[in-house]
């Protein structure tokens, strides 16, 4: 079948971050116009203001519409969806560049949903300051979960090297234990299932789970949960036809390169899984939200205000959850149309 060229939306995140620096530099090369049509959601002064402060890049030809059905291909699209009177403070968090991220994040999302783009593609925030100026989330994976009317998500970290999700997201470490449950993993599981056949074409994938305590718990000395919870769960996913694994006990099983023999990994909670998807797979790791009806990517780091406005931030992980959008959209369609032709075929 032939291959779609793509309409990806991109949103600026907090406009005094890396935001702006790393979708710039993801777009400068215009050979990547041939292979999807960018659109930008954000504003063309702050767009102007950060490609000067980058050296390599002299000029880009920026496309500023009002609406993302007006963008045109090999073209960078921007839709100018902030106010005139914006300005830059880069390295800082203010109420405005709060604002300004809800703002430009809600108009993609709309568009999202009016078919006028296809993937989007989120820059980072500051869920700190968003929540500050009434956003209510604890980040994208929640806000996107409301606004889609998804039953449960995960977020999935992926790369070439190896896929990490999670039982538990952004919660406190503190409400982590009372908030594994059996039938939470059991979830997770069957989504990453779903997720790894539909979005990445791996047939019948094997998953790992790792344990919540040190040691798995050694035998019940440090911790029941293993015995209790997570080894029921990873017994009943069996029986549903889910090739899980485990538990395992994280320190060795990433040390030891265990990860390999997997096709994904199921962590407890956040930092369990994401502080060695790092330490692997940083420069072009990439935030997936599996469960969504939409596809939906993100850069695997923050808005690191240290850097901002300095031409220092590395943009491969940005360009990495653009094409890794691109490529999961068109793995669903792939797998869809497989599974319509087996239907008419039982038919």
């Amino acid at each position: 079948m032939a291959l779609p060229k793509l309409v990806v939306g991109i949103t600026q995140g907090d406009s005094n971050g890396i935001g702006y620096e790393v979708i710039i530099k993801s777009l400068a090369d215009e050979r990547s116009l041939d292979s999807f049509t960018p659109v930008v959601y954000g504003s063309s002064k702050l767009m102007g203001f950060y490609r000067k402060t980058l050296h390599n890049i002299e000029s880009m030809d920026i496309n500023v519409i009002q609406s993302a059905k007006d963008a045109k291909q090999r073209k960078v699209n921007l839709v100018n969806c902030l106010p005139d009177s914006i300005y830059a403070e880069p390295g800082q968090s203010t109420p405005e560049s709060a604002k300004n991220a809800i703002t430009a994040l809600k108009t993609a999302v709309q568009d999202l949903k009016d078919g006028l783009i296809d993937v989007l593609v989120t820059a980072p925030i500051n869920k700190r300051a968003m929540n500050a100026e009434g956003f209510a989330n604890t980040g994208h994976t929640e806000y996107l979960q409301k606004e889609f009317g998804a039953d449960d998500v995960t977020m999935i970290m992926v790369s070439d090297q190896l896929k990490v999700g999670v039982v538990t997201g952004h919660i406190p470490l503190r409400d982590v234990p009372k908030s594994i449950s059996k039938d939470a993993i059991v979830g997770k599981l069957r989504i990453m299932k779903a997720s790894l056949e539909r979005d990445f074409g791996v047939t019948d994938p094997k998953i790992a789970v790792l344990g919540l305590n040190p040691h798995c718990g050694d035998g019940g000395l440090l911790g029941d949960e293993e015995q209790n919870i997570i080894l029921p769960a990873v017994k009943e996913a069996q029986a549903q036809g889910i090739q899980a694994f485990g538990p395992y006990s994280p320190d060795g099983f990433f040390g030891l390169g265990n990860y390999s023999r997997f096709d994904a990994t199921l962590a407890m909670y956040h930092d369990q899984g994401l502080a060695p998807f790092k330490a692997i797979a940083f420069a072009e790791g990439v935030n997936y939200t599996a469960g969504l009806p939409i596809v939906r990517t993100s850069p695997d780091h923050g808005t690191a205000y240290e850097m901002a406005g300095r031409d220092e931030a590395d943009p491969r992980s940005m360009m990495s959850a653009i094409y890794t959008a691109i490529d999961i959209f068109r793995s669903r369609l792939r797998y869809d149309t497989l599974m319509e032709g087996r239907l008419k075929d039982e038919k």
